[in-house]
Parts: C-alpha cells; structure tokens; sequence
C-alpha cells in the first residue's frame, strides 16, 4: 500500500526534491528550485507509469504544501501538475509566489 511509503527531503544548495522510493528500485518525485530566501519553485512531478492512479505525486505537494506553511515559503508553481493542483485548491492561493 502506498500509505506505507515514506516521504523523504533532499535539500541541496539551490534546489531540492521530495521523493517516495517505490518497490523495484523506482522513485516517485517533485523537484523544485530555490528563488530567493523565500521562494520555491516546484518544476518537475514524476511518478512511475506502473503507480500512477494512486495519488502518489499529490502526496508529494501535499508534503510540500505542509513544509512551506510551515516554514513561511511561497511557491511558485511551474510543471503542468503543480498548475493543475492549485487551480483545484483555492484554499493554497495563500502559498502562491
């Protein structure tokens, strides 16, 4: 089941990803740059062909969504997922970059 599957960070200078590490050695991922102290912008969503359907690349901006309230951070969507999502979710307009 994926509620199984950890969410890991990874942050490095300038950028970073959110990763779900999936069996046979795949990986789920939402990478974003870092623009400013204050910005991110998440600009790739990745999930493997044989998991998609299963919420797994919401999961990964819902836990960036969580770390940016948390931390004071906009976000500045750019892949056509991230679009898609905050066009769905008003209630994140406040997150808008």
């Amino acid at each position: 089941m994926i509620d199984d599957y950890a969410i890991e960070r990874e942050d490095r200078p300038g950028h970073g990803r959110y990763v779900i590490r999936l069996p046979g050695g795949l990986e789920a991922e939402m990478t974003f740059r870092k623009i400013g102290a204050t910005v991110i912008a998440i600009d790739h969503t990745y999930t493997p062909p044989e998991f998609r359907g299963r919420d797994i690349a919401f999961r990964l901006i819902e836990r960036g969504i969580a770390d940016a309230r948390r931390d004071g951070i906009k976000i500045k969507p750019e892949c056509s997922y991230a679009v898609a999502q905050f066009r769905r979710h008003p209630d994140w307009a406040d997150l808008l970059a």
